[in-house]
């Protein structure tokens, strides 16, 4: 086979099939391909950046638009038999018409198309038209047929399938897109063509590399076809018998070395090469096996079990055609640097990019993969119960070669909402979801992709029979701490597995002065539009608790203490949850990313920049972490080798003077907690105001105060500050900071002098007499000298001695 690829990506126009708000020129504006509406319009002028401010407010009228994109293209007869329209991604109910002839029709942002068009090109110019339905068009007909279904928003997202949080989400905006969103080319072809690839490297029973190769063919002849796939030095051929059109092979690499996620081994990778006569297909892999312990929920890579320290994952964009290989790239750097393992791809975004899951196969951190479904119930009756066939096979397919890839889920707390949303009530007979995660996905992965686990939802206990929120099996999403409990209840349960759990904080302030023309105040209206969650600023301040003092009306103050307060609730919760290995196995923090500047849940605001969350979680997902509660010192070692050494237990006060002292020669295996209980001298001090227990073995230090914040006999703050210009090649500075007084989670934020300013550590606690230097890097700055000054350099002796 001869195969040609056109991409079809120049010459694009977007115009508005009905009258709109702003001044569209006759012919339509430039258009971007792959892109979206939004952007298009942006990119014209006419729109402002719906980012910034509450411009997101006035551009509803977009989503319930019909748009078209048109664009011409020559064409020359090249001899060849087949001739496909080829779209990677339609954003989301489209008509596609090749010379004014319908050629295709699509309903489903989750999958490709292919369209034969050979009867209908023409030589020399062809014109091209897609003809967007909007999608609240089309969501709110289906809604009005199938009857309504609960959800946690007032919009139709279960009514189509499209990325549920175009529609808001309790961190994002609400935005609804129509676009070519992938790319899109013409095909032509003769002879047999490979339809697709399914590859599926394990091990077999011996623990030996293997890879099972199903080739699916497109052709029009009967005779037998000789396929070969070669990888690390093996090669098979495979025959394609006469009047058939799928083979399968499968072959031994007993020369193929294993694949580990980050922390527990090395990611090899393997060049795979399929044939088909003359057409080759080229996919990159690694060879891993993957088994789930359903009750205790137990990833095992190779055997080997896996405490996972995961992420949750947003979409980067609202308009994820903005997002580059290299921005993916940087976000999950982020999340390595961290100390992450896992990421979970969340079910109200997309199956992301291929850019997604290769750079988690070359940065070994494994992927939980979410259907596409989120917080809502959906129907099941036609045609969305096809739809969801057919973009689960085609995703399965594509993304089974990844070895990152350990799991696929059902959907997000969609069985959590049936079962304690009132939704059965609302539902009565209606369907809402059930028969997809329980029938349809389930029998899809076995099919086609039986080297991994299916789970059917998060949470979930691992059957129907147990609610889905039982910590004591499976999966558990904790939410009453942020909503409705201090964050010390994270203390009050041992569950298996945490899913989700999170706190918020407001993003970077050059992330907030960007976004925010009008004036920074904890109450601004500006700042209130870039809070979705419902009570979010009340809940901010009301987490706060007795852990710090109250912000008042400081703009200053109330943004160091809601970020500070973020990163000290979700560290709390991971340093207990770790504390109990190997009986609970993973914490998945809500979450990473975020898609614009908004105050949220995320580790890494909407620019790019990270938050003292971030560093929190970098110190207790380290692979090993000291952990005091409940009268003893928890020894993490998620290591591959054992910790061993001398722990020293100091009582100090909060001067710095030693009251007592102890020192226990401890040993830790490897993946494996060790508990030490604390000697009487240590465990409880004569004035819980005015002392701290400071635990270090080797390198790795934890410091531990008696009392709440609130309640500590802090000194006003006293320190030495001097800054130097680091030497070497790159610009930056070096900001020693000396304490006289100890000072507490002492945090240095450049941004606020250069919007491109880094810091390379935060949330310091130093007894008086010690030392810590922070490097500054990325910007060179004006006045290095304000690197030392209030309110770049903060710590918790500010807002209560103050």
């Amino acid at each position: 086979m001869t195969l040609r690829h056109l991409p079809l990506h120049d010459g694009w126009t977007l115009s508005a099939d009905s009258p709109v708000p702003v001044g569209l020129p006759t012919g339509g504006v430039p258009a971007t391909v792959p892109g979206c509406v939004h952007t298009d319009l942006l990119a014209a002028g006419l729109i402002d950046d719906p980012y910034l401010d509450d411009n997101e407010m006035r551009l509803g009228w977009i989503g319930r638009t019909d748009w078209t994109y048109r664009t011409t293209f020559d064409w020359t007869p090249d001899g060849h038999d087949h001739a496909d329209l080829c779209f990677d991604g339609l954003d989301t109910v489209a008509t596609v018409l090749l010379n004014g002839i319908e050629v295709g029709r699509a309903a489903n942002q989750h999958r490709s198309y292919r369209f034969p068009v050979g009867a209908l090109l023409a030589e020399g110019a062809n014109t091209l038209d897609v003809r967007f339905t909007a999608p609240y068009t089309y969501a709110e007909e289906l809604r009005e047929r199938l009857g309504d279904r609960p959800g946690a928003y007032a919009e139709p997202y279960a009514f189509i399938r499209k990325m549920a949080c175009n529609f808001g989400w309790d961190w994002g905006p609400t935005l609804v897109t129509s676009g070519i969103w992938r790319p899109v080319a013409l095909e032509t072809w003769s002879g047999p063509r490979i339809a697709s690839v399914t590859l599926l490297p394990d091990l077999d029973d011996a623990g030996v590399p293997r890879l099972t190769v199903t080739l699916d063919i497109d052709r029009s002849g009967q005779e037998a076809l000789e396929a070969v796939v070669e990888v690390a030095g093996e090669r098979a051929a495979f025959t394609v018998l006469a009047g058939e059109d799928r083979a399968t092979a499968t072959l031994s690499v007993p020369g193929a070395a294993l694949w580990w996620p980050r922390s527990h081994g090395e990611q090899p990778l393997y060049d795979v090469t399929v044939r088909l006569g003359a057409e080759v297909r080229k996919f990159r892999i690694g060879f891993r096996g993957v088994t789930l312990e359903r009750e205790a929920f137990r990833i095992a890579v190779n055997g080997e079990p896996v405490f996972v320290r995961g992420v949750n994952w947003i979409p980067e964009d609202c308009f994820p055609a903005r997002v580059t290989r290299q921005r993916i790239s940087d976000r999950l750097d982020q999340a390595v640097a961290a100390g992450v393992n896992l990421i979970r791809i969340w079910g109200g975004g997309l199956y992301e990019s291929d850019d997604f899951y290769e750079l988690a196969d070359e940065k070994g951190l494994l992927v939980w993969q979410d259907f596409p479904f989120a917080c809502a119930a959906y129907p099941e009756e036609q045609p969305l119960w096809d739809e969801v066939a057919a973009e689960a096979r085609e995703n399965v397919t594509r993304l089974s070669p990844h070895p990152s890839l350990v799991l696929w889920c059902g959907n997000n707390e969609n069985l959590e909402g049936h079962a304690d949303w009132g939704w059965q009530k609302e539902l009565g007979d209606r369907t809402w979801g059930h028969g997809y995660y329980h029938e349809l996905l389930p029998a899809i992965v076995a099919e086609t992709d039986p080297t991994r686990p299916y789970w059917p939802g998060s949470p979930y206990s691992g059957t129907e029979d147990i609610h889905p929120q039982d910590p004591a099996h499976g999966t558990i999403h904790i939410w009453d701490v942020w909503n409705r409990a201090d964050y010390r209840a994270y203390a009050d349960r041992v569950p298996r597995f945490v899913a989700e759990f999170g706190f918020q904080g407001p993003p970077a302030y050059a992330t907030l002065r960007r976004a925010i023309s009008g004036p920074l105040s904890p109450d601004a209206p500006l700042l209130a539009h870039h809070q979705k969650a419902e009570d979010g600023n009340a809940k901010l301040l009301r987490g706060l608790g007795d852990h710090l003092s109250q912000p008042g009306a400081d703009f200053d103050d109330w943004h160091w203490l809601t970020q500070l307060n973020q990163a000290r609730a979700v560290a709390f919760g991971i340093r207990h949850f770790r504390s109990h290995t190997p009986y609970c196995m993973g914490t998945i923090v809500w979450q990473l990313n975020d898609c614009w500047p908004v105050v949220s849940w995320s580790a890494i605001d909407g620019d790019g920049r990270r938050k003292p969350l971030w560093y929190a979680l970098r110190a207790v997902y380290a692979d090993r972490l000291i952990a005091v509660r409940d009268g003893a010192v928890h020894l993490v070692n998620d290591a591959p080798g054992p910790w061993t050494g001398t722990l020293r237990l100091t009582r100090h006060g909060l001067d710095g003077a030693v009251l007592a002292e102890e020192e226990v020669v401890v040993s830790t295996a490897a993946r494996a907690v060790t508990r030490v209980p604390l000697p009487p001298s240590v465990a409880e001090p004569a004035d819980r105001t005015r002392e701290l227990l400071v635990a270090r073995l080797g390198s790795v230090r934890a410091v531990e105060f008696y009392e709440e914040d609130t309640r500590l006999a802090l000194p006003p703050a006293r320190y030495d500050v001097t800054v130097t210009e680091s030497g070497g090649e790159v610009p930056g500075y070096r900001v020693e900071v000396t304490a006289r007084t100890l000072l507490r989670d002492l945090a240095l934020f450049p941004d606020r002098l250069d919007p491109a300013a880094e810091v390379d550590e935060m949330l310091v606690t130093l007894l008086p007499g010690e030392s810590t230097v922070f490097v500054i890097t990325g910007a060179v700055l004006a006045d290095p000298e304000a690197l030392g000054a209030h309110p770049v350099l903060r710590c918790v002796n500010d807002g209560l001695t103050r």
